[in-house]
């Protein structure tokens, strides 16, 4: 995350939420001999736990379990050109909003594992297809259980959420609103959006 406190996000439950808005993750973690990361739908229960999947054959499904891992979600991200600031002497930056969730993970049970795949495609569905969402129902009989077998699931715990929203909220007023009229020339309407929600804060 960045250093500079200015750019804290505050608000554990604020941050879950939008990891479970942008609902995908690089999710890292390390043994003594090597670094893996898999890129992963995730989903965050009532509880504030997040459970994903990968392929039984991904070589980080045997790292998982039991291990402490880190997942990272990043949402908007643009360029800040120093042109487009007031005060002199600016440098060139780049906005973006991120969240980290570090935490122990235990293997999902089978049944645990259909509960996150029913859970992920209505989430999506009603989102995407609200009038004919797809259901496992739409299979053939054994389809799904023979599917599943190819994946397997996971569950953190989080004892670590933090996140970053930089988005010029510490510069001076003239500047904060040439930063907008860039972004706005840009085609960022989203960035101002961002810009607009982080002053506030």
């Amino acid at each position: 995350m960045h250093p500079n406190r200015a750019f804290d996000w505050q608000g554990r439950s604020e941050m879950l939420r939008f990891a479970a808005e942008r609902s995908f993750a690089h999710i890292f973690c390390a043994s003594a001999d090597d670094l893996f990361v898999v890129h992963a739908p995730i989903l965050i229960t009532d509880s504030g736990k997040v459970r994903f999947h990968v392929a039984r054959r991904n070589r980080i499904a045997l790292q998982l379990a039991g291990s402490r891992l880190l997942i990272s979600v990043a949402g908007r991200d643009a360029y800040q050109s120093a042109n487009w600031y007031m005060s002199d002497n600016q440098v060139p930056t780049w906005h973006y909003e991120a969240v980290e969730i570090e935490g122990a993970v235990r293997q999902l049970s089978d049944e645990e594992l259909v509960c996150l795949l029913d859970g992920l495609s209505d989430r999506f569905e009603q989102q995407h297809s609200p009038d004919r969402p797809w259901t496992r129902a739409k299979m053939g009989p054994g389809k799904f259980e023979a599917m599943i077998k190819a994946i397997v699931g996971f569950e953190v715990d989080p004892t670590e959420v933090r996140g970053t929203l930089k988005f010029n909220q510490h510069k001076a007023p003239e500047d904060l609103k040439a930063t907008i009229s860039g972004q706005l020339a840009a085609g960022r309407e989203d960035i101002v959006a961002a810009i607009e929600q982080a002053s506030k804060q």
